[in-house]
């Protein structure tokens, strides 16, 4: 049914967009065969903003991969570098919550641990909507920030490191079984603000996958019921991506290719100093309007890597 939901608003965004575009158009007609010219520049602002929505639309067809009509999770890990590096990750959490914002999908934060002085040294984002794992896997990498450091006295040019990961959040229903003896649940005191009663009461939640090891916690929601819930969901999806990658793994030893560690890809850089450019080392994308960026605008991003992907397939 969730498929079914899925193409439904596909075709629907389709036909919109055709009836918007014939509308347009017999308007532009109708102000040339009466010689108004006074709607030009709405007409044109109009076809700008249909133009985004086609090229967005174009862009969702290229996805057709297993996951890619999910919903994401994003992870956040900051990289060494102490405060300049988690506020780095603070600026790069708020980015994707407006990207999400600006495409009407719902976001939630399921885990963040804060940093010392500032920022976040990691924090997990749920971020639901249709293609939401299609559009963002793009950002999976090591993101690099050049800046004049606010937190040092002599604003020195500072470089601060975060990995993100992007995973498709899974449906354990039909993804995978797992027996409850290969679980272990634990509970302990949440860390970090939160007035009195986190710190009274184990609310915070770590549970481990036993055959793999894997461990998942969260500390951030209001409950140890809530807790265990969203640490559940990040686990299945770990364990989601971990056969993905296994799968990965064992095609490209097939097929002779060299598997490289995520961590240290560098793919994308955000420069603030001396000069402002946001540039894609995999596709040679680049923009000057770091901060339109860095407030959500990543939609041209995301269509040069997907067209790219198309490009090496073919």
């Amino acid at each position: 049914m969730r498929q079914l939901s899925v193409k439904k608003n596909l075709v629907y965004s389709w036909r919109e967009l055709e009836r918007e575009v014939a509308a347009l158009y017999s308007l532009a007609v109708l102000a040339v065969e009466e010689g108004d010219y006074s709607l030009k520049e709405e007409i044109q602002q109009e076809l700008k903003k249909l133009t985004s929505r086609f090229d967005r639309l174009e862009s969702q067809l290229i996805l057709g991969g297993t996951y890619d009509a999910r919903n994401a999770m994003v992870a956040l890990h900051a990289g060494a570098g102490g405060t300049e590096s988690q506020d780095w990750a603070n600026m790069l959490l708020r980015m994707y919550l407006r990207w999400a914002e600006r495409h009407d999908y719902d976001s939630e934060i399921l885990d963040v641990s804060p940093g010392e002085e500032a920022g976040i040294k990691s924090a997990i984002v749920g971020i639901r909507g249709d293609y939401a794992y299609g559009y963002l896997k793009c950002e999976h990498g090591v993101h690099r920030l050049v800046r004049l450091s606010p937190f040092d006295a002599d604003h020195a040019r500072h470089t601060s490191f975060v990995l993100v990961e992007v995973l498709p959040e899974a449906e354990k229903e039909l993804d995978m079984q797992i027996s409850p003896e290969d679980l272990r649940i634990d509970t302990f005191r949440s860390s970090g603000p939160g007035g009195q009663q986190m710190q009274k009461t184990s609310s915070a939640v770590r549970v481990t996958h036993l055959p793999t090891g894997l461990v998942a916690t969260c500390q951030s929601q209001r409950s140890q019921h809530q807790n265990k819930e969203t640490a559940l969901r990040i686990l299945y999806t770990r364990l989601l991506e971990l056969e993905h990658v296994k799968k990965e793994e064992e095609e490209a030893k097939l097929k002779g290719k060299r598997i490289e560690a995520e961590w240290g890809n560098q793919i994308r850089s955000y420069v603030l100093h001396p000069y402002k450019m946001v540039k894609d080392h995999r596709t040679g994308y680049e923009v000057s309007n770091a901060e339109a960026v860095l407030d959500g605008d990543l939609d041209g991003f995301i269509t040069a890597y997907l067209r790219s992907k198309v490009g090496e397939e073919k």
